[in-house]
């Protein structure tokens, strides 16, 4: 499984990127103090046509060579896969990644999403990505080993060292590439560790991989190359060294896409080549390799939406709108946080003065400053509603519309910036087909901000605030120029609207810092319990009844007609199965109970759930681990006729020789026996040496037990058996809860109890009867099996020392069940352990419970 960051790293991450961004936006601002804005925009209308289009090729050449990435893996984990699903799968992680890094999502996390819908294991998707990203660094090892060895560059920060150029890492890369095609070459037998195997790829796989990656790398240096003035007296390959080893360095800082760190690299480790010409190129770069692909892959997936009922659509766009579902919110995400970004660097930079001397004939000043202003405040908008967006919050949707559709229009209006309008109409174009992706209505201030996305926020923010300082750096600041508004008034229009972009900024952190704070769990009152047996005799699933024990905390909707039914240990908040309610209510529902859990700083947790549900839980980022099957009885066609009902026929009518009797009380007839019932229950649970369970199971209190029928069996008038009965609405299940016998029963009195029920049910018109769940059933103990499904697989084979899971299943089985799966969603890697042993203690009343029966 995809393994969880531990919670340290995780919150220290952003911060160190925050510094690092900032040690990069300082190089460039010492860099470029001898050159002003109108510089570098002159560089930028220098290049040609020709060049720009030359990249643009060089762009799609080397994407396409990126996706050889996944088809080698794909060869190396050997599932064929289509090659339109392989293309799409690597180009959405590519367009992706590069552009925002690890701020929002991984390429990993993308691909797991997508190839999962397609079939693939965890574990093999696992494996291809480590293939990926092992093709990768060695693509950058063969290049910048040849580059390093072959065109030494000094390195900047060492500059004052002894050992300072690149030939020393130029060695070690070559050892590194060498030795891995050594041992690839030389070990015929896979790696061992623990019970995960790593097969090694063969010697034509590992030199294609080579292959691969080199050709990448080269590829996206030509691309910036291409760019570059003419005659900058550097060679292509001594330009290459410098870019590999800028694109190294921001690969490692972690900083979303390398910005600023990657630039500032490239400006000291290139000297010789004026600033303003290298910012320039650089500039035009971002646009074609990172921002173009990111743009493309929202529209496809955008048309997908549109165009996936048609027939005569390619294969492509046809599993682009299929498996989207998982990926589109993110994506959208990712261009409307873009897109802010636009809006503010747009707002701290100059407008064309032909542009404006254009516009001034149609349009007054208050219109022009009017429109500058809110287009940056549209712009941190639209940084906050990505953040709503990747949550799937429906009124992110309407707002994130509404303004990418009014920031550009209003880019048209502050200066003819019909560049950054069509951008802008794109953006909005793929998002209007998304609407469905959207589904949560949840309040924007409830959602909480990840020190990652607070991080990515205020990166683009300063990062628009250095652009402006240094693009009017010339003007001499003074407290009138807050109140000029002319024509070409650039600066004052800087001023006024960073000033309110932050502003709001502020507003909202306070607004959201004074929310009200989140209750602690408390056990439900009897209004809410109320309100919970209304919404459960709607539920065809029985599994709602375990509301009504009182031990869980209900988290209820807005409209008051779906709850989720939760407890907590430790720092697991573990709910008990999927939301109850209806349908379309489920999805908003789980969400909020994930935004509760953030709230409060724990850990969101899904215990018992089934399939419907699966895809909103990835959504959420959990990992799904297979507890077991439960087994569902078809009561349409039951009889105890026939030879596979052998067994049941003889216990059935034997009991029935010896005087038992089958009697169903209904719930306003309970009370009547309840004092019977507490006896049997006491000598049950004292003859066990058990204690009483919770949470998932139910446990003996009158309370809870005046809610039901209870079926009983009798024998010679006294009671010796009993089971409260969940019925689920329309008649679609029936199930049973508590069962208990006195030692005085007659042996197998509880398939005497299950058949007549199974029969009962029948007669009720029922359609199925639950059997409950097989603890750990059904997992597999396969070589490319999740390690928890082949941990799982030995316990239920090789642990009737601890519960007879097998016994359990084989009791069940002789029913003719249909099974079903049943899933814990969580949290993965190193968190599991901890979650399964608050999961226990809370079921078992405490950890003494889990130690003592």
């Amino acid at each position: 499984m995809l393994k969880q960051r531990s919670s340290i790293p995780h919150k220290v991450l952003p911060f160190i990127i925050l510094i690092l961004f900032s040690g990069a936006i300082w190089i460039l601002h010492d860099s470029l103090q001898e050159f002003h804005y109108h510089h570098i925009l002159q560089q930028l209308k220098s290049i040609s046509s020709s060049r720009i289009a030359m990249a643009i090729g060089l762009t799609i050449l080397s994407y396409l060579i990126m996706t050889g990435y996944d088809h080698l893996a794909i060869r190396y984990i050997k599932n064929p896969i289509g090659i339109a699903k392989v293309t799409l799968a690597s180009f959405i992680s590519y367009a992706f990644s590069n552009t925002i890094g690890l701020s929002l999502l991984t390429s990993g996390s993308i691909r797991y999403r997508l190839y999962s819908s397609w079939g693939l294991s965890a574990e093999r998707i696992a494996r291809l990505v480590a293939f990926t990203v092992l093709t990768f660094w060695l693509g950058i090892g063969t290049i910048g080993s040849i580059i390093f060895i072959v065109e030494p560059l000094s390195i900047p920060i060492l500059k004052h060292f002894p050992i300072h150029s690149t030939r020393p890492l130029g060695y070690v890369l070559a050892t590194l590439v060498g030795s891995y095609l050594l041992i690839v070459l030389f070990r015929k037998t896979p790696f061992h560790f623990r019970n995960w195997e790593l097969r090694l790829p063969s010697i034509a796989v590992a030199w294609t991989q080579l292959l691969i990656g080199s050709l990448d790398w080269m590829l996206a240096g030509c691309v910036l190359y291409v760019l570059l003035p003419e005659h900058i007296g550097i060679s292509f390959f001594q330009f290459l060294g410098i870019f590999l080893l800028a694109q190294v360095v921001a690969l490692i800082s972690h900083v979303p896409g390398g910005l600023g760190v990657f630039e500032s690299m490239i400006l000291l480790s290139a000297p010789s080549i004026p600033a303003d010409m290298l910012l320039g190129s650089m500039l035009i770069y971002r646009g074609i390799y990172y921002l173009l692909p990111l743009t493309l892959a929202a529209l496809l997936l955008g048309g997908g939406e549109l165009l996936q009922k048609k027939t005569q659509v390619s294969k492509a766009i046809l599993f682009a709108g299929q498996f989207g579902r998982t990926a589109i919110p993110h994506l959208l995400a990712a261009t409307t946080l873009t897109s802010g970004a636009v809006l503010l660097f747009s707002g701290v930079t100059p407008v064309a003065p032909g542009r404006l001397n254009g516009i001034k004939e149609v349009l007054s000043l208050p219109v022009i400053e009017l429109s500058h202003f809110l287009s940056s405040l549209i712009g941190i908008g639209l940084l906050l509603l990505a953040r709503g967006l990747q949550r799937r919050l429906d009124a992110a949707y309407v707002l994130a519309a509404i303004l990418l559709g009014t920031s550009s229009l209003l880019a048209l209006l502050k200066g003819g910036n019909y560049e950054e309008s069509i951008l802008l109409g794109l953006m909005l174009i793929a998002l209007l087909p998304c609407r469905s992706h959207f589904y949560r209505k949840a309040s924007l201030f409830n959602e909480t901000f990840t020190p990652g996305w607070n991080v990515a926020v205020l990166l683009i923010l300063g990062s628009s605030i250095w652009l402006g300082i240094f693009t009017y750096k010339h003007v001499d600041y003074s407290s009138q120029l807050w109140w000029q508004f002319t024509l070409h008034g650039g600066a004052p229009r800087f001023l006024r609207a960073t000033v309110g972009s932050v502003i709001l900024l502020l507003a909202l952190a306070i607004a959201r810092l004074l929310r009200t704070t989140p209750e602690d769990p408390t056990e439900p009152g009897p209004d809410e319990l109320i309100r919970a047996k209304q919404i459960i005799s709607q539920s065809p699933a029985t599994e709602a009844n375990l509301a009504l024990l009182g031990d869980k905390t209900l988290l209820f909707n807005e409209q008051q007609n779906s709850f989720i039914m939760y407890g907590v240990e430790g720092n697991s908040w573990i709910a008990m199965g999927d939301p109850i309610g209806p349908p379309e209510e489920a999805n908003s529902l789980a969400w909020s109970y994930r935004e509760l859990v953030e709230r409060h700083g724990g850990q969101t947790i899904f215990y018992e759930v089934g399939t419907h549900m699966l895809p909103v839980y990835l959504d959420m980022g959990l990992t799904l681990f297979k507890l077991g099957e439960q087994a569902s009885v078809p009561l349409i066609n039951f009889s105890l006729e026939g030879s596979e009902r052998k067994g049941l026929r003889y216990i059935y009518r034997r009991l029935n020789k010896e005087g038992s009797s089958f009697e169903v009380y209904p719930a306003d007839r309970t009370s009547e026996i309840l004092p019977e019932l507490r006896r049997i229950s006491d000598i049950w649970l004292k003859e066990k040496s058990v204690r009483e369970k919770g949470f998932s199971l139910g446990f003996f209190d009158e309370s809870y037990l005046l809610n039901f029928p209870v079926a009983i069996v009798r024998q010679e008038e006294e009671i010796v058996a009993f089971a409260n009965l969940w019925m689920g609405a329309s008649q679609e299940e029936l199930s049973i809860d508590l069962m208990r016998y006195s030692p005085e029963a007659p042996r197998s009195i509880m398939d005497y109890l299950f058949t007549n029920l199974m029969l009962w049910g029948k007669e009720q018109g029922y359609q199925s009867f639950n059997l409950g769940m097989a603890p750990l059933s059904g997992l597999e103990n396969r070589s490319f099996a999740p390690l928890w499904n082949r941990i799982g697989s030995i316990i239920f084979s090789k642990g009737e020392h601890f519960y007879n899971f097998e016994g359990l299943r084989e009791y069940k089985q002789k029913y003719k069940p249909v099974w079903s799966p049943r899933y814990l969603a969580c949290p993965g890697g190193l968190a599991l352990p901890r979650i399964l042993t608050n999961v226990t203690s809370l079921i078992s009343g405490g950890i003494k419970g889990v130690f003592i029966k």
